[in-house]
């Protein structure tokens, strides 16, 4: 195994440590764990509170910021947060209208937050949840219940976290994020896997001619394992998936090409340029576009494509202001 790390025991907390020098103006960590929460509180207005485990990064503590997430729990790399972590965030992060939790559907992530709410709501502080499923590989897994939660958590937090600096009730809040999980889809593929610090050991076994198809964002198999063809044919096997869940014709869509974490730029932008063109050919329109590393899997090479089906709403949320370390928008 190469990793650029010093002692495996200590990689979360040494990343942690080097994110809080890089960004000081976006995060504090509370005492208690690696919790982190907006530097700079903003009082009177719903907050935002997501996670999971470490290794997906810049996801979640990257999109901490004004008009997005207002705390992040992480977890050891691909292991959910423990329920305490989340319940001293939700404390931390509550500012006097509720706390809406975006919760990506693992089963360890779901029982966490939940007890975590538990324990926050006998406190007197309301809480709610949102589960992101826009997985369309699967329906079940080893980790999940139904679909799994995969980089459409990024667009589902850029919406919600707009519809909360705004202003709006946690209620509003809440159904805008399920707006966005309603019309959101997502798949993914690997040509190489991941290999976390703590086993030593890369997730599966590739051949050197073959990619997995239908990943998970915890450098877990594919669905099938497949003959890697070229950038245009692989992106057209995990279009045909998730154009076939959703009708997207004659809409407008944000298209997400979201790089696993080993995947050049170069090649993620080869990704775009086909997307774009089938979607044109489709008469479906792309409003914005983003394209890099969003959500990942450590070092995992491969990228995952992701459509959200917009309307007008949908839109000037997801043009709305966002100042965090990962994500921009002016």
């Amino acid at each position: 195994m190469k990793k650029i790390i010093n002692e495996v025991d200590r990689v979360e907390e040494q990343m942690i440590s080097g994110m809080l020098k890089a960004a000081p103006d976006y995060i504090r960590k509370l005492e208690c764990g690696n919790v982190l929460v907006r530097n700079k509180k903003k009082e009177g207005k719903v907050a935002l509170i997501s996670g999971g485990g470490s290794g997906h990064e810049p996801f979640a503590a990257g999109y901490i910021g004004s008009g997005m997430l207002d705390g992040v729990a992480a977890g050891a790399v691909y292991t959910s947060p423990a329920a305490d972590q989340i319940y001293e965030g939700i404390k931390a992060v509550s500012a006097g209208r509720g706390v809406l939790m975006i919760i990506m559907n693992y089963t360890g992530d779901i029982m966490n937050f939940d007890m975590a709410a538990e324990m926050a709501q006998m406190e007197g502080i309301e809480v709610d949840r949102v589960i992101v499923n826009d997985d369309v590989a699967v329906d079940g897994s080893l980790y999940t219940t139904g679909r799994r939660g995969v980089a459409g958590t990024v667009l589902t937090a850029k919406i919600a976290g707009a519809m909360a600096e705004a202003g709006a009730e946690l209620s509003e809040v809440k159904a805008a994020a399920e707006k966005v999980i309603a019309n959101v889809r997502t798949m993914g593929v690997a040509i190489n896997p991941s290999t976390i610090p703590a086993s030593g050991k890369p997730g599966f076994v590739l051949e050197e001619d073959e990619m997995e198809v239908g990943i998970g964002i915890h450098g877990e198999p594919g669905v099938y394992k497949a003959k890697t063809g070229t950038a245009d044919e692989i992106s057209d096997v995990l279009l045909e998936k998730i154009l076939a869940d959703i009708d997207y014709s004659g809409s407008e869509v944000a298209v997400l090409v979201n790089g696993c974490g080993g995947t050049p730029l170069m090649e993620l932008y080869i990704v775009n340029n086909h997307v774009h063109d089938v979607l044109e050919s489709k008469g479906i329109k792309v409003y914005k576009t983003l394209v890099g590393n969003y959500m990942t899997s450590i070092e995992q090479e491969g990228f995952s494509i992701t459509l959200l089906k917009l309307d007008d709403q949908l839109k000037k949320l997801l043009d709305a202001p966002a100042d965090t370390m990962a994500y921009k928008s002016f």
